[in-house]
């Protein structure tokens, strides 16, 4: 199965990758390159949970292809009771841009 490959302006480039999980099912991810590191955080007020089971996931800079957009954080049920977030982060890649590397939850 070829899958297009789409290209977002000269710098940047959304390239698609299969993953093999158990069995035959396959499933995509993408993988994001940007020009140039993100701006700075922004500062978030994080409100109160609604539950106390919730957990906070920061907000991040998204790579649109064409700028940064900035994607407000939120909360999210945790996996486990006592799983943790990491966050994600634009990772510098040896032959120029950034690549960003998806937060996961930790036992």
């Amino acid at each position: 199965m070829q899958l297009p490959l789409k290209r977002f302006g000269r710098p940047a480039t959304l390239a698609i990758a299969l993953c093999g999980f158990a069995g035959s099912a396959m499933a995509q991810s993408a993988i994001i390159i940007a020009p140039s590191a993100p701006p700075a955080p922004r500062i978030e007020t994080v409100p109160p949970p609604p539950q106390q089971s919730l957990t906070w996931l920061p907000g991040r800079w998204t790579w649109t292809g064409s700028g940064w957009a900035w994607t407000d954080g939120r909360y999210v049920a945790s996996p486990q009771p006592m799983a943790r977030w990491e966050p994600g982060h634009w990772a510098p890649q040896p032959g120029g841009g950034y690549a960003w590397v998806e937060g996961n939850w930790r036992s």
